[in-house]
């Protein structure tokens, strides 16, 4: 990686000299042609960090996680792991290579079992399964004693968990998390972002989009501002959260209802 690539991403001069596990550079991306929703949008992520994408709606937040995962066409730009070109590559070859993507919808299916579920996350390395079950119900032990429960039947963050572990069983070197909290009750939003950070500090680089700005910075390493489809601002967690800029532009409207509810 260019030292120039690094010197646009603030909080990154730590990792001078080491190969982003993932890096995305001037993506313009779209889900028809001629009609882009990301307009050069840039992205780097090293081994072990946690990068949280924010921004408003429409900005191209979840675009951005569905083009790294090769559905959505990307149409100039690249996306690069451990410094091979997997730019537009399909879905199963990423999964293969070591890209997990939890989506924010239709994440398990439901007529399974927890342990089906998990067991379709392993239908490429089918032998692996057993020992990578193993490490899943250390990470999630509330999977582990309800394994024989239809997914179905689970509430929307016990079936975020689910997605979770599937995601994990093929043992990614980056996981790609698409608004794990939307939908979940703040104590559920809590339980979330808590267990992706201790996805991330299991050694698993993670890439995570969240409406909950101002949550996801507070655990984040680096975050990312979106806006149109662009980069509006980059830098620590915790310099995005403490930018005046950011929170007028931002996390202005959130304070306020914070400030509201007490």
């Amino acid at each position: 990686m260019s030292a120039s690539t690094t010197q646009m991403h603030p909080g990154t001069e730590k990792f001078a000299g080491i190969e982003p596990i993932m890096n995305a550079s001037d993506l313009v991306a779209g889900y028809l042609p001629g009609v882009n929703i990301l307009n050069g949008c840039d992205l780097v992520c090293y081994p072990g960090e946690l990068i949280g994408i924010i921004g408003p709606n429409g900005a191209g937040k979840s675009t951005l996680l569905k083009a790294l995962f090769g559905l959505v066409k990307i149409h100039s730009g690249a996306v690069t792991l451990g410094g091979e070109d997997i730019t537009n590559l399909k879905a199963n070859k990423l999964v293969q290579a070591g890209v997990g993507f939890v989506p924010q919808t239709n994440n398990v299916f439901p007529s399974l079992t927890i342990e089906e579920n998990l067991q379709m996350g392993m239908f490429l390395r089918p032998k692996k399964f057993a020992e990578r079950l193993e490490y899943i119900y250390d990470l999630f032990p509330v999977l582990g004693d309800r394994r024989g429960q239809r997914a179905g039947s689970l509430s929307g963050g016990e079936r975020q968990s689910v997605a979770m572990a599937r995601a994990l069983m093929m043992d990614p070197k980056v996981l790609l998390l698409d608004e794990p909290s939307a939908g979940l009750s703040p104590v559920r939003q809590d339980e979330t972002f808590i267990r992706t950070r201790r996805i991330n500090k299991a050694g698993v680089s993670v890439i995570m989009v969240e409406q909950n700005a101002r949550r996801c910075l507070q655990i984040c390493d680096r975050g990312y501002v979106l806006d149109q489809g662009r980069n509006a601002y980059s830098g620590t967690g915790r310099e995005l959260a403490d930018d005046p800029k950011v929170i007028e532009l931002y996390l202005g409207t959130l304070a306020k209802d914070v400030d509201d509810s007490h």
